[in-house]
């Protein structure tokens, strides 16, 4: 028995925190029906990179890591019609999950109020940017946009430089971290009460969970936190030092006296080392630019992968900066199965990044990978939907049900 065998979710979900939540549930045993349309295509889907290097909207990588064991419906939601597919759908559904910008449900009547008058114990998920209600609820944007909003990018970077954003849509990646045990409280309340509920999350709020300091800073101190680099506020040595090769760097990092003893091990006891003003963490601090110009004439001449293994060895934390090539090659990572390939028609060969956790009494499990545009309409149709053959020619026909039209078809 898979744990989650038997939940049905009704998916609207698009780009990354709406997929990778609803990725987690098809893993372990959810039947996911993932609804899109040609007419708007899903974000991901138009986003590199792109098998065989050829653009196309079966054919993103980035699109397939989120979205195996899913089944792709595809619905033209501009067709007056295609609601009454959709209630239809709900009458069936355990869970509709969705993050348009807040009013798009309401307008086409799928609304939790309209969800719940067809079914009463329905959950429906909703991730707006900023969350329903208020002056700028409607406020349409991507995770950069939150980035900016939460205060990461005022924060990422050097201090004589312009802001730095995180890498891609960061807020998109640590969201689902909330909206997955926030789903299944909700789930485990229906299970006790027989009672559903509209979940409305705000990313942005999310997002600040991992701001606390700084925004406690200000708010208790009245101080603004500013960009500091790889720097810590009261620790030295802290930072990314440079190594051999192109590109390779070495993050140390001595939060005691006992690991910058350490550090000083291992790098033979240099004179420089042991100077009065690199006696104490406060004084290697208040001359932290001359430590980090000495530290990296050293680290420069050291094999970035050595010298962490040396110096995690000796007591201090340390840690390569992996380029994408490492990371796919970790022997970590690999040992615990974190990528798992799967062949797509239009894809390839691709890893597909599994779930963070492992269950002690039930694997995740991949069955196959994510759907092509339209690709299992007919099957849903006729197993979930129990419509007949001529039913379903009769939508395809008027443009209501979109079908897998693509050169890759035939090979799905």
């Amino acid at each position: 028995m898979r744990p989650l065998e038997g939940l049905k979710i009704l998916d609207f979900f698009w780009v990354v925190i709406g997929p990778m939540t609803t990725g987690y549930l098809a893993e372990y045993g959810a039947t996911v029906v993932r609804v899109e349309s040609q007419g708007r295509p899903e974000v991901l889907r138009t986003a590199p990179p792109f098998g065989g290097g050829e653009r196309g909207l079966n054919r993103s990588a980035y699109y397939a890591n989120y979205n195996a064991n899913k089944y792709g419906f595809g619905l033209n939601m501009s067709h007056p019609r295609a609601v009454d597919v959709v209630k239809r759908f709900v009458a069936w559904a355990d869970v509709v999950t969705e993050n348009f910008t807040p009013g798009t449900v309401e307008k086409w009547g799928l609304d939790y109020e309209s969800l719940r008058a067809i079914k009463p114990d329905i959950i429906m998920m909703s991730a707006s940017m900023l969350g329903r209600g208020g002056p700028y609820s409607r406020q349409p944007g991507f995770g950069p946009v939150l980035s900016s909003l939460s205060g990461m990018t005022g924060l990422t970077g050097w201090p004589d430089r312009a802001p730095s954003t995180p890498y891609g849509a960061y807020t998109d990646f640590v969201v689902p971290k909330f909206a997955l045990p926030t789903l299944l409280a909700a789930l485990d309340y229906r299970r006790r009460t027989g009672k559903g509920q509209h979940i409305d999350i705000s990313q942005l709020e999310a997002a600040l969970h991992f701001m606390a300091p700084p925004v406690m800073e200000m708010a208790n101190n009245g101080r603004e936190v500013q960009r500091a680099g790889n720097r810590h506020p009261a620790v030295a040595p802290h930072e990314a030092y440079p190594c051999q090769g192109e590109d390779y760097w070495c993050t140390i990092a001595c939060m005691s006296e006992a690991e910058w003893q350490a550090l000083c091990q291992v790098m033979g006891h240099p004179a420089w080392a042991q100077e009065e003003r690199f006696a104490t963490m406060s004084r290697r601090k208040a001359h932290e630019d001359e430590l980090n110009e000495r530290s990296g004439a050293w680290t420069k001449h050291q094999d970035a992968f050595e010298l962490m293994q040396t110096l995690q060895n000796a007591g201090v934390p340390a840690g390569v900066a992996l380029k994408n090539k490492d990371v796919i090659e970790d022997p970590q990572l690999n040992h615990r199965g974190h990528f798992v390939y799967m062949d797509h028609p239009g894809v390839g060969r691709h890893p597909v990044q599994r779930s963070e956790f492992r269950l002690s009494q039930a694997e995740a499990e991949f069955h196959w990978p994510a759907p092509n545009m339209g690709q299992h309409t007919v099957q849903v149709c006729k197993e979930i939907l129990g419509m007949p053959d001529d039913e379903i020619q009769a939508l395809i026909d008027e443009n209501i049900l979109e079908i897998d039209t693509s050169p890759e078809a035939s090979s799905t």
